[in-house]
């Protein structure tokens, strides 16, 4: 990093590292890290990268790399992270739905038994029933 872009990153960095330095010199044991810090971190590793970034202040490495994604799957994050040209590169979690059915479930099931009685159904749908269900409350009948 001898240019000057790099140079700018070096002290970007430096800067979130003395910010976190105050506040753990003036903070309540076993206190949290301010949201603030957080985001000063997120901002950064997108130009200085996770493991640096994470290294240099002293903070999980996890633990920054899931905010990097939420920031980036978050619209607001995300729309500024992307308008600042930072995180593009963090994939978000995209669900996909299953296509719709084409046509539908048909079918026509007959049962008789000894005696004569018969039933008939005709099925016409796009939920498969349980026909096994079904057929048993038939012959639980006949019994």
């Amino acid at each position: 990093m001898g240019t000057r872009q790099g140079h700018t990153q070096r002290s970007r960095l430096e800067g979130v590292r003395r910010r976190f330095e105050r506040w753990r010199r003036t903070r309540k044991v076993l206190s949290r890290i301010p949201e603030p810090l957080w985001a000063a971190a997120v901002r950064v590793a997108g130009s200085s990268g996770i493991s640096r970034t994470a290294k240099t202040l002293g903070v999980n490495h996890h633990a920054l790399k899931k905010r990097i994604a939420e920031a980036a799957t978050s619209s607001d994050g995300l729309r500024r992270a992307t308008a600042e040209g930072r995180l593009a590169s963090v994939p978000g979690f995209v669900e996909l739905a299953p296509p719709p059915r084409v046509g539908s479930c048909q079918c026509t099931m007959e049962l008789e038994d000894d005696s004569g009685a018969k039933m008939r159904v005709h099925l016409q749908g796009t939920e498969t029933p349980d026909l096994a269900a079904l057929s048993r409350s038939f012959w639980e009948l006949r019994s």
